[in-house]
């Protein structure tokens, strides 16, 4: 996918959804063009529309195809529980080439995907290039060490500073070599969609 059309999709949904967007350079671009606007009046969106973009911004945040996304709402319902929504969130961020991206070890989701893909990364010690793959509690994740000199992992550990690790995942730089210590859990105003609405988009 183009950056224009990254943009573009930015402009409707909101800049959370690509990491390319949540810049200053594009934020002062957004600045300017509203500027020089003239406002009128906003045109309503409906409860479809506002549940379609939520969706959207899940399946886009996390570069999901369409049917991934209604697999992963599927199971989440299947499994019941108080709470559905923790049920979804859980299991789209413990995707491996998710992981990868909150360990700091790729930019955005997508180059993390293609580390996974291209098989520079080991779970347990075992290559795996099966992005959607599903990590656990205690699951090891590695650069793998036929990889590590390579160009893509060059200044790993300034990268690694920049970026904050979520509290569910621990990270040794030394060995470039993290764990899942916990389970990912939805905190209030860190996330910039509504799963809430995915499902009510899904329930029509």
């Amino acid at each position: 996918m183009s950056k224009e059309t990254k943009y573009k999709i930015c402009r409707r949904l909101g800049a959370g959804v690509y990491e390319k967007c949540q810049t200053q350079k594009f934020t002062l671009s957004e600045q300017k063009k509203q500027g020089g606007k003239k406002f009128g009046r906003r045109k309503q969106i409906s409860d479809y529309g506002l549940q379609l973009l939520e969706k959207q911004k899940v399946r886009f945040t996390y570069g999901l195809k369409e049917r991934q996304l209604i697999k992963y709402v599927k199971e989440s319902l299947a499994l019941g529980g108080s709470n559905v929504y923790e049920t979804l969130f859980k299991n789209i961020e413990s995707r491996l080439d998710n992981v990868v991206f909150r360990l700091g070890l790729a930019n955005t989701r997508a180059a993390a995907r293609q580390m996974v893909v291209h098989g520079h990364i080991t779970v347990n010690g075992r290559k795996l290039n099966v992005p959607s793959y599903n990590t656990k509690i205690g699951d090891v994740i590695s650069v793998r060490k036929q990889s590590q000199d390579k160009t893509l992992f060059e200044n790993l550990e300034e990268k690694v500073k920049e970026r904050s690790t979520p509290n569910w995942l621990v990270f040794d730089i030394k060995v470039k070599q993290g764990k899942i210590s916990g389970v990912p859990k939805v905190e209030k105003g860190g996330e910039t969609f509504d799963l809430r609405s995915v499902f009510e988009y899904y329930s029509r």
